[in-house]
C-alpha cells in the first residue's frame, strides 16, 4: 500500500495544533498522540522512522515530546516544518499557563483556589513516584545501571551536589562502564543537509538576548540571573521536567529563594493540567521571579515579560539540537562512546527523579523538618509530630488511583482537584 501524499505546510499546521491541544500527561502521553496521529491515522512517517527520531530526541537535553515534534516536522517540510510544530506543540500550554500565573497572583490567595491548589500537589506526589517507576522500568538495566541510579540519589540527598556535576559524573561513569556496549543499529534514512544559516540564527535567537541583559542590566540582575539560570538548565535538562525540578528547586526556591517549596508544588501542579510540556513549570517560576523582584516594572508586566524570558531560553536550544544534528543522527547514534555516555546519564537521572520525589514529599506531607549534619554529609529529616494527616492521606488516594485503578493522568489531577476543594469548603483544611 502506498505512503498518503506529503501533506502541505497548512494541513500540517492543522494537525500539528490539534496535536498541542491534546498533549496533557507528560511525555509519554504526549509521544503517545503524536504516533496516533502522525503514524497511525494520517500515515506520514512509518513507524520505523517515528522510533528513529523518539531515540534521538531521548538522548538530547531539553523536553524530548516538542523535540520530537520539531524533529518529525523538519522531516516533512524541512526547517519551516520544524519551526511550525515545535513553536505550535509549546504555544498553547505557554499562553494558559501565563493566564494560570496571572491568576494565581490575584486570586490565589482565596481559599477556594488554595483547596484545588493542595489536591493538585497530592496528585503531584503520585505522579513524580508513577514517572519514577516507569522510567526505572524502562532504563535502569543490571547492576551498574542500579548503582549508577543510586548513586546519583546519594549524591544530591546525602552530599547535597548540584545537578550539573552529577549528570557531568554520571556520564564519565557511562563512558568507561558502557561504552564496549553495542549500540542499537539504526536503518539509514532520508538525509537533508545542515542548513547552517538556520543554525546560526537560531543559536543567535537563543544568545543575543541573554548576552543583551548582561550588558544592559549587569550580571547581578535578576533578569541576567533568571535568562543565565535557565540557558544553562538547557542545555544540561537530560531526563525530562521531573529531572530539572531538582534542580530548579535546589537553585530558584533554596539558594537564590526566587519562589518557595510550596509555590513549586503549586507550579508543578498548575503545569500538570494544561497541555504542552511539563517543562513549562519553569514559565510559571519565571513569572513569580520577575513578579516579585523586579522593581521597575508593575508586577505583572515584570511577571509576564519574565515567565516569557524563561520560555525563551528554555526552549530555543531545543530547536537548535535538532537543526544542528538531525541531519547527522544515525552517525551520532553509531557512536559506542556517546551511547555509553549517554547510557551512564540516562540511569543516574532515575536517581535524581527520586530525589525530587523526596524533596516534594517531605515538603508536602510535613510542616518541618531539621537538617542533620555528620561531616560532609547533610540530611534534611522531617520533624514527625508535624505530619499532615490530609496530605497523607490524599497522596495515598491519588497513588492508588494512578498504580490500583490505572485511571488516566489528567482524570487523577481533576479528581484531586476536586476533593480539595471539597475539603476546603468543609473546613478541613
Amino acid at each position: 500500500m502506498n505512503s498518503p501524499p506529503e501533506p502541505s505546510l497548512s494541513e500540517a499546521a492543522a494537525v500539528w495544533f490539534k496535536v498541542a491541544m491534546l498533549s496533557f500527561g507528560g511525555p509519554a502521553a504526549q509521544i503517545g498522540v503524536m504516533q496516533r496521529l502522525i503514524v497511525e491515522e494520517k500515515r506520514w512517517i512509518n513507524q520505523d522512522r517515528f522510533n528513529h527520531a523518539l531515540n534521538f530526541c531521548m538522548l538530547l537535553p531539553g523536553p524530548e515530546a516538542q523535540q520530537l515534534a520539531t524533529y518529525i516536522g523538519w522531516l516533512m517540510h524541512g526547517v519551516r516544518g520544524g519551526l511550525l510544530a515545535g513553536v505550535l506543540f509549546i504555544l498553547p500550554g505557554a499562553l494558559i499557563m501565563l493566564a494560570l500565573s496571572l491568576l494565581y497572583v490575584t486570586v490565589g490567595q482565596t481559599s477556594l483556589v488554595e483547596g484545588l491548589l493542595f489536591g493538585l500537589k497530592c496528585a503531584v506526589l503520585a505522579i513524580v513516584i508513577q514517572a519514577l517507576v516507569r522510567m526505572a522500568g524502562k532504563v535502569v538495566h543490571g547492576a551498574a545501571g542500579m548503582a549508577l541510579a543510586g548513586l546519583a540519589f546519594v549524591a544530591m540527598f546525602l552530599f547535597n551536589l548540584p545537578f550539573p556535576l552529577v549528570i557531568l559524573g554520571a556520564g564519565l561513569a557511562g563512558l568507561l562502564v558502557f561504552a564496549d556496549t553495542k549500540p542499537a543499529a539504526i536503518p539509514p534514512g532520508d538525509q537533508r543537509g545542515t542548513h547552517w544559516p538556520t543554525v546560526v540564527v537560531t543559536a543567535a535567537a537563543w544568545l543575543l538576548p541573554v548576552l543583551a541583559l548582561f550588558v544592559w542590566l549587569g550580571p547581578d540582575s535578576v533578569w541576567s540571573r533568571l535568562a543565565g539560570f535557565f540557558s544553562l538548565m538547557s542545555v544540561l535538562s537530560f531526563g525530562g521536567a521531573y529531572a530539572v525540578l531538582a534542580w530548579v528547586a535546589q537553585y530558584a526556591a533554596e539558594t537564590q529563594a526566587w519562589v518557595s517549596a510550596g509555590e513549586m508544588l503549586d507550579g508543578l501542579g498548575l503545569a500538570e493540567t494544561t497541555p504542552g510540556p511539563l517543562i513549562l513549570v519553569t514559565q510559571f517560576v519565571g513569572f513569580l521571579t520577575t513578579w516579585r523582584h523586579d522593581a521597575l516594572l508593575t508586577p505583572l508586566l515584570a511577571g509576564s515579560l519574565g515567565a516569557m524570558l524563561t520560555t525563551w531560553v528554555m526552549f530555543a536550544p531545543s530547536f537548535l539540537w535538532i537543526f544542528l544534528f538531525a541531519p547527522q543522527v544515525e552517525k551520532l547514534r553509531g557512536n559506542a562512546r556517546i551511547s555509553g555516555a549517554l547510557r551512564g546519564i540516562t540511569a543516574a537521572v532515575v536517581g535524581v527523579i527520586a530525589f525530587l520525589g523526596l524533596w516534594f514529599g517531605l515538603r508536602l506531607l510535613f510542616a518541618e523538618s531539621t537538617e542533620r549534619t555528620l561531616g560532609p554529609i547533610s540530611v534534611e529529616w522531617p520533624v514527625l509530630a508535624t505530619l499532615h494527616l490530609l496530605a497523607l492521606l490524599l497522596s495515598l488516594v491519588a497513588a492508588a488511583l494512578l498504580f490500583v485503578v490505572r485511571l488516566g493522568l489528567l482524570s487523577t489531577v481533576a479528581i484531586m482537584a476536586g476533593l480539595g476543594l471539597v475539603l476546603e469548603v468543609s473546613g478541613l483544611i
